[in-house]
């Protein structure tokens, strides 16, 4: 991914990359890896995130700057 925004919305959050680990389940060494950009979360990652990180996956994809998640299903 060519943008830093799961680093921006951790920091934002206060949390760890343990922390991030806890709360998702994603191994520490591989969110690193996803969030400076050498591997791309799956899908199943990248929908864990973004309920941690109270966002839509388009964003963590960069591929809206929305930071607002869309609403959820019940």
């Amino acid at each position: 991914m060519d943008c830093d925004r799961l680093k921006k919305l951790r920091q934002k959050k206060g949390y760890t990359q343990i922390k991030i680990q806890l709360l998702t389940g994603i191994d520490q060494s591989d969110y690193s890896k996803i969030e400076k950009g050498i591997r791309y979360p799956t899908v199943e990652q990248a929908k864990r995130l973004a309920l941690v990180f109270e966002t839509s996956t388009d964003y963590i994809f960069c591929l809206t700057d929305e930071e607002t998640p869309y609403p959820r299903r019940s």
